[in-house]
C-alpha cells in the first residue's frame, strides 16, 4: 500500500546561469509537461529554441521516464533563464537517478556557467573601456 508522501514525491534542484536563478521540481508522471512560473513552456518561452535548451536535459540523456516540471524562474534574461532552468532539471534528474550523471556531465549540463558581465570600474566608461584621450 502506498502512502500520500510516496506519491507526491519530487526532486528539487537549483540552477543558475548569470543573474538568473531556476527551482525546478521534477516529479514522475504519466506525460511530459513543463511549467515555469504558473505558465506552460511555450508560453514563457516564445522560440522554439529556448523551449529546446529547457528540455535538453530529458532530451539528450534518452531517459524513458516522464516528468512533471513545475520552475519559479527570477533574474537574467529569457536566454540566461532557459539555461538556469536546463541547470536545475539536470541536477534535479541526478537525485532520480545517479547513472544519469556521466551523460549529463559529458554533454556539461551539470556544470554552472561561471560567465557573467564583468564590473564597471571607476574612471572607465565601462569595464574596460577607457575615455577618449586626446594630446592636445
Amino acid at each position: 500500500m502506498t502512502t500520500v508522501a510516496e506519491k507526491t514525491k519530487y526532486f528539487e534542484a537549483v540552477g543558475r546561469r548569470k543573474t538568473a536563478v531556476a527551482r525546478a521540481r521534477i516529479t514522475p508522471a504519466a506525460k511530459q509537461s513543463i511549467h515555469i512560473n504558473d505558465k506552460d513552456v511555450a508560453e514563457y518561452f516564445v522560440t522554439k529554441e529556448m523551449q529546446m535548451i529547457a528540455e535538453a536535459a530529458f532530451v539528450q540523456s534518452k531517459i524513458a521516464q516522464k516528468f512533471k516540471v513545475t520552475a519559479m524562474l527570477s533574474g537574467g534574461g529569457i536566454h540566461s533563464q532557459a539555461e538556469a532552468l536546463r541547470h536545475a532539471i539536470s541536477r534535479a534528474l541526478l537525485d532520480y537517478d545517479l547513472e544519469l550523471r556521466k551523460k549529463l556531465k559529458k554533454l556539461g549540463f551539470l556544470k554552472r556557467d561561471p560567465r557573467a558581465k564583468e564590473r564597471r570600474k571607476f574612471g572607465l566608461k565601462k569595464a574596460r573601456k577607457s575615455p577618449q584621450w586626446s594630446k592636445r
